[in-house]
């Protein structure tokens, strides 16, 4: 591992140290309703999507994570490969850093390298100019750009950025200038409808909500603090399924893109039921690229593609689409906030009962 005084080494080694495979999220608060017979055959299901005018064999991704340093090109370079074997979209890591200093350009373009007709996203954080939204583009021969929007993050950062007044007129710029399509993305706090509507404004047409639940960059700059530690702040922020709560009134106008604390296929498909297009993962896939290493991973994201089916099947709906006509509970926390914030929660226990769309 490299010098601890490399940001992009420090952000992966605390995601690690603070990862929870097993801990309780929101998605612990969704309950299906169990309909006895499916009335399909597991081999009926297509895991087929589509968004941002890609379509994709399955429904989940390799969301952003890291590069900028040796170490990080080496776990980009595993990623890429976990992608290209298995036939799913991968996201980097912000491009900033290769921006700022072209001697770590190849860990971001080892993932172009290693998957050359993948399906591949770059990243770069809100507030970047034009010409810096084009030249990550270029930089990965991307297929989309993630602009990562995280004022949480940057506040606890003790380096990170203190003015937030220019993100949303450079980001409606992005969108209007670059020739790929431009997602939303939250860092892991989540997102409001508010929020929402907000980027809807500046013309932006995916956004991937990414809420609490997964990896706590609060908690990680927070650890990083050397003084006047912000405790108090780690938990701020709505949870993936909230996040997509709120996006309901939404739906017809953009497309959602889930992510944060994903931990095995029953969230996946929790979460496109709650109206995902897919669905992206990260500190599970990174932790398990770094335990298990590459061949293993391969497995288990081959495996679970046959557990969405399994599941789905389960459920009696063929389609991606046709889970947003399942029938949920939702139960504790998540009831509590729906209640607060009129969102009409009693619905989704009998949407098998609503007529098709």
């Amino acid at each position: 591992m490299e010098p601890k005084n490399n940001r992009k080494n420090e952000h992966v080694s605390l995601g690690m140290k603070f990862f929870q495979k097993d801990q309780q999220t929101d998605f612990d608060a969704l309950r299906y309703v169990h309909h006895s017979f499916p009335e399909l055959a597991v081999e009926e299901v297509d895991l087929s999507t589509s968004f941002a005018t890609f379509q994709l064999k399955y429904p989940f991704y390799i969301n952003a994570m890291t590069g900028g340093s040796d170490w990080t090109k080496k776990i980009n370079q595993k990623l890429a490969i976990v992608a290209r074997e298995t036939g799913i979209a991968m996201a980097s890591g912000s491009v900033s850093a290769a921006l700022k200093d072209p001697t770590v350009l190849d860990s971001f373009q080892i993932i172009r390298e290693v998957n050359p007709t993948g399906l591949v996203f770059a990243n770069l954080g809100a507030g970047q100019t034009v010409e810096n939204a084009k030249k990550a583009i270029d930089l990965l021969k991307a297929d989309a750009l993630q602009i990562h929007i995280n004022a949480p993050q940057e506040l606890i950062m003790p380096e990170g950025d203190r003015d937030f007044s220019n993100w949303l007129p450079q980001l409606a710029e992005i969108v209007a200038a670059v020739e790929v399509p431009v997602i939303a993305k939250e860092v892991g706090f989540g997102m409001s409808r508010e929020t929402i509507a907000q980027l809807r404004a500046a013309k932006v047409a995916t956004i991937d909500i990414s809420g609490q639940g997964g990896t706590n960059f609060a908690q990680i700059e927070n650890y990083r603090r050397k003084t006047n530690k912000l405790d108090y702040l780690e938990n701020w922020g709505q949870s993936t399924v909230i996040s997509l709560l709120e996006a309901q009134s939404h739906l017809e106008s953009v497309e959602i893109l889930a992510s944060g604390g994903i931990r095995h296929p029953l969230d996946i498909v929790k979460a496109l039921s709650l109206g995902a297009k897919a669905v992206g993962i990260s500190g599970l896939l990174l932790h398990m690229i770094i335990k298990d290493g590459v061949d293993e991973t391969i497995v288990q994201v081959n495996h679970w593609k046959d557990e969405l089916r399994t599941i789905m099947t389960l459920l009696g709906k063929k389609t991606i689409a046709e889970l947003q006509q399942t029938d949920l509970i939702l139960t504790g926390e998540v009831k509590d906030w729906c209640q607060a914030r009129e969102i009409t929660y009693k619905n989704f226990a009998t949407r098998s009962t609503l007529p098709k769309k």
